[in-house]
């Protein structure tokens, strides 16, 4: 098996098994079914090739050999006389050797690609071909973490054998001396880091970084009322993808971009925020605070002293109602509203024209139910 790598590009296995096509003595062996090389790089496609000495006492002799991408099965057309690879294309025919050389590969050159040889007792075409596939570097970094030293590494589909040269940047700028595949750095460290094969360093991998500052975004973004549906999303510009956390009061939730509340609460108030993490750091995002609006609830309305009420003594009738925004409140006697507006009607001495049936009601912007 040969392999080139001319100086400006590589050559790169997806495959690489033995196959054997033919019957009788006939056939052809390819040690690569499939090859993906990069744009402009040398390519060869090795192959041997065999036939019968001899067949009705007559010794077999070779009249052709090439290799084919179009034409029908009888009707080939010759990579030579091609015109989409003149000047690119050479056999290294020696015995039984079939080796086929293609320079300055193109993207287009992506074919599966088939030799023939034409004896004085027929011809044998080898199928199935060679798969070449051609490409510019499809590079992405992939990354590790271990504790506070991640790892990168540079990866292609298109995987470049023979060690080949890497250049790496940091923030768009080229680091000097890093060369190698991988590359080793300290975890949240702010930059962006991104590669590529050296002498295609136009063709560069997307940058990673670690997550941005994260946003937290609430809808509807209107005044929160209670028994609504209310959705906190949180989101940050970061490669990889960043996971996200959600904390209420300084507490745990759950782990999703969103946080979905489909029937808020008024137990749901509180100060949110969400971090946004990946394997090159952490970062989190300001602080939302969700006051969560309701109707004042059905509360209570309480009498000191308890027990017999003696005239001329101090008596306090209190009204209470947990409601957001804090409630107003008016007291009725035997049905009239008397003109007081506090939580407390106060009697500093108690006379029995004070006697009667009291009751008070709770009201805010939204509701105003009665307490009695």
């Amino acid at each position: 098996m040969s392999l080139t790598a001319a100086a400006s590009g590589f050559i790169v296995f997806l495959l690489s098994v033995q196959v054997i096509q033919g019957q009788y003595g006939w056939g052809v062996t390819s040690t690569i079914t499939q090859i993906c090389a990069l744009q402009g790089s040398t390519v060869e496609l090795p192959c041997t090739y065999r036939y019968p000495f001899a067949m009705r006492s007559q010794t077999t002799q070779v009249e052709k050999r090439f290799w084919f991408t179009k034409g029908r099965h009888y009707e080939p057309v010759d990579l030579k006389t091609d015109s989409d690879y003149t000047g690119r294309v050479e056999y290294l025919f020696h015995n039984d050797d079939c080796t086929l050389r293609i320079r300055d590969l193109r993207e287009r050159d992506s074919a599966e690609y088939k030799f023939r040889f034409i004896t004085n007792h027929g011809g044998f075409t080898g199928s199935p071909g060679v798969t070449l596939s051609v490409t510019v570097p499809d590079l992405q970094v992939q990354v590790t973490r271990s504790w506070t030293q991640g790892e990168l590494r540079c990866h292609s589909s298109c995987n470049v054998s023979d060690n080949p040269s890497y250049v790496w940047f940091n923030n768009g700028q080229k680091m000097d001396g890093a060369t190698s595949s991988s590359l080793r750095l300290s975890v949240e460290d702010n930059n962006s880091y991104s590669c590529a094969v050296t002498g295609y360093e136009d063709y560069r991998s997307p940058p990673v970084y670690a997550p941005k500052l994260p946003s937290l975004s609430v809808s509807p973004s209107a005044q929160i009322m209670e028994g609504s549906s209310v959705t906190l999303t949180c989101s940050s510009d970061a490669n990889p993808a960043a996971n996200y956390t959600w904390y209420k009061d300084g507490k745990p939730l759950n782990k999703n971009t969103q946080l979905v509340f489909s029937s808020i609460q008024s137990s749901d108030s509180g100060q949110y925020y969400c971090t946004a993490e990946n394997e090159l750091g952490m970062k989190t995002s300001q602080y939302k605070c969700i006051d969560v609006k309701y109707a004042p609830k059905v509360g209570l309305l309480s009498l000191t002293p308890t027990g017999e009420i003696r005239e001329n003594s101090r008596v306090t009738l209190s009204c209470s109602s947990d409601a957001n925004p804090a409630a107003t409140y008016t007291w009725y006697k035997d049905g009239k509203p008397l003109n007081k507006k506090t939580p407390g009607l106060v009697f500093s001495s108690i006379q029995s024209s004070d006697s009667g049936r009291y009751y008070c009601e709770a009201e805010n912007k939204l509701d105003a139910p009665k307490l009695q």
